[in-house]
């Protein structure tokens, strides 16, 4: 089974039916479903934000998503740190949260790193446009 680390961008727009990517996001999640779905622990901290200043119910849906998914959480370790700070020093305009999920996509030999971002394709293989 192939690994598809997820970016931010894509869980948000996959939950959000208003968002302007949801439609592109449920196509990826069709697309991709067989693969193994990974959320670096920076993609969830960043998804959380939403539901925890919306309450517990909130927490709750995403919790059960995450659940639903069979995603995992890859933590910030010392080598996706280091990955991340070269890719950061690389490319001045990659946001550091931006470098994790990459570097987390490097570190795990992931097939695909699914995001919202036009950028992302220029400076990984792995990146992909959904």
């Amino acid at each position: 089974m192939a690994l598809t680390v997820l970016d931010a961008s894509v869980v948000i727009a996959f939950r959000d039916p208003a968002d302007a990517l949801h439609a592109r996001a449920v196509a990826a999640f069709r697309t991709f479903n067989a693969d193994e779905f990974v959320l670096p622990a920076s993609v969830y901290a960043e998804v959380l934000v939403g539901p925890i200043r919306s309450g517990p119910p909130a927490v709750n849906s995403l919790e059960e998503f995450i659940s639903d998914f069979g995603m995992q959480i890859a933590p910030l370790t010392a080598d996706v740190a280091n990955r991340a700070a070269l890719l950061r020093a690389r490319n001045q305009s990659l946001r550091l949260p931006d470098a994790f999920v990459l570097a987390t996509g490097d570190a795990l030999d992931a097939a695909v790193v699914l995001t919202g971002d036009r950028a992302w394709v220029r400076l990984s293989t792995r990146a992909r446009l959904i």
